[in-house]
């Protein structure tokens, strides 16, 4: 994810920035390790350091709970509803995915409060999660409906049958657009007002602009994904 990028991407704003550069070319362009990735890095240790902490927590939960306790509770009970409005009955087959997407997301959609540059505003990282769905869809279609999952895009007409595949492949690709670019406006944003506005970037008015492109626009995009994700899925049980 992100570890490719042109060598004429490096002078230019909002572009994801090289940080170590291998002594070799790959499809005719060099081969970095990213900010992209680095952030990615960092994020995905920060969740598993979170995992452990809470695995821990929760071998001596309390009855009552409290705390970091309580609040994951909460958490895991409003997508556990949000499973339940969506796939019923199915909910415990894909909730563990799902959970997982939107605590990977989030994180990144929050990691600009943390100085760093959210994966997530790199394609490559929003289209492999993309490519994640698209798996798990074409393989409960063919699970569930064997033969079926390929006749059914013919249906309800046979002549309907380009418009039916290019939808299998514009779901993915259309989510995962759809929280790449909604955080790189915000990335945009934000650089716009740091590069062009140095003296006012050190008041309160990038604290609002983070709260709206990072929190706020961030939760937003990571809850769409989520759901989309489980409409398609669901379409497919």
């Amino acid at each position: 994810m992100g570890l490719f990028l042109a060598e004429n991407d490096l002078a230019k704003s909002f572009m994801i920035k090289g940080i170590c550069e291998f002594p070799f070319d790959f499809l005719g362009g060099k081969v970095y390790i990213t900010t992209t990735a680095i952030s990615s890095w960092i994020i995905t240790i920060m969740i598993l350091v979170f995992g452990i902490v809470v695995g821990k927590k929760f071998k001596n939960a309390k009855e009552v709970p409290t705390g970091i306790q309580n609040f994951i509770e909460m958490a895991i009970e409003a997508l556990n509803g949000m499973g339940d409005s969506i796939l019923g009955e199915n909910r415990n087959r894909f909730v563990n995915y799902v959970g997982t997407l939107f605590i990977f997301i989030l994180t990144c959609n929050l990691s600009g409060f943390m100085g760093m540059r959210a994966p997530t505003a790199d394609y490559g990282v929003t289209f492999c999660l993309g490519v994640f769905t698209f798996a798990i869809i074409q393989f409960q279609g063919i699970k569930n409906h064997g033969f079926g999952h390929f006749t059914g895009l013919f249906q309800p007409l046979p002549v309907l049958f380009p418009i039916n595949l290019i939808g299998e492949f514009a779901n993915p690709i259309s989510i995962s657009l759809r929280l790449f670019a909604n955080l790189l406006s915000g990335v945009i944003m934000l650089g716009l007002w740091y590069g062009m506005m140095p003296i006012f970037a050190k008041i309160a008015v990038p604290s609002v602009l983070h709260a709206y492109c990072d929190l706020f626009s961030g939760a937003i995009q990571t809850y769409v994904f989520c759901m989309l994700t489980m409409v398609y899925v669901n379409d497919k049980l």
